[in-house]
């Protein structure tokens, strides 16, 4: 636990200004933006399958060409049930065909039990599902809730481990300079 800690804030403190020419396209980050940690250059998104809302496999191929929000998330993280209902009202705010929010529940329980605690908290948001917990390895997640920003081309950009207010004129910026030609 300590060793995650520190680990932690190692990020944290790695992100304490984005550098570089790519960074530059991004707004200032303020807010809980401060928290992102950029990644200048953007890098390749590891492989990883998980279940769609209908029980199938599926990937972040399935999202080729568009800006994606992948937020990784559990039902029993205390932190994720403080900020799905923000994820919901960007999801709501961005409304681009370009943009994909893509929450995948890291959970063993199964799918009834994220589908419930999405009606309670999100009911928006589509139920995408992990119970291995394999794609979380494979992409990096350090703890939960993470969210790895991606651009049109599947490289990450970005990515802010815990929690974050996803619905402020902060993140709904960033969101946009990704979305921008």
């Amino acid at each position: 636990m300590r060793l995650l800690a520190w680990l932690i804030g190692c990020l944290l403190l790695a992100a304490s200004a984005p550098s570089g020419a790519w960074a530059g396209n991004l707004p200032p980050l303020q807010g809980d933006m401060r928290k992102l940690i950029v990644a200048d250059p953007p890098k390749p998104v590891a492989a990883a399958s998980f279940k769609d809302e209908n029980d199938a496999e599926t990937s972040l191929d399935a999202f080729k060409g568009r800006v994606v929000l992948l937020n990784l998330w559990a039902t029993w993280c205390i932190p994720c049930r403080a900020e799905m209902p923000s994820l919901e009202r960007l999801q709501k705010q961005i409304n681009d065909p370009g943009f994909a929010l893509v929450a995948v529940a890291q959970e063993r329980a199964g799918r009834d039990k994220v589908e419930k605690f999405l009606a309670e908290f999100a009911p928006g948001l589509k139920a995408y599902l992990d119970p291995t917990m394999k794609s979380a390895r494979a992409w990096g997640a350090a703890g939960l809730p993470t969210t790895i920003l991606i651009d049109r081309q599947g490289r990450e950009v970005a990515r802010l481990v815990g929690e974050a207010h996803w619905d402020t004129p902060e993140a709904v910026a960033v969101i946009k300079a990704l979305l921008a030609p």
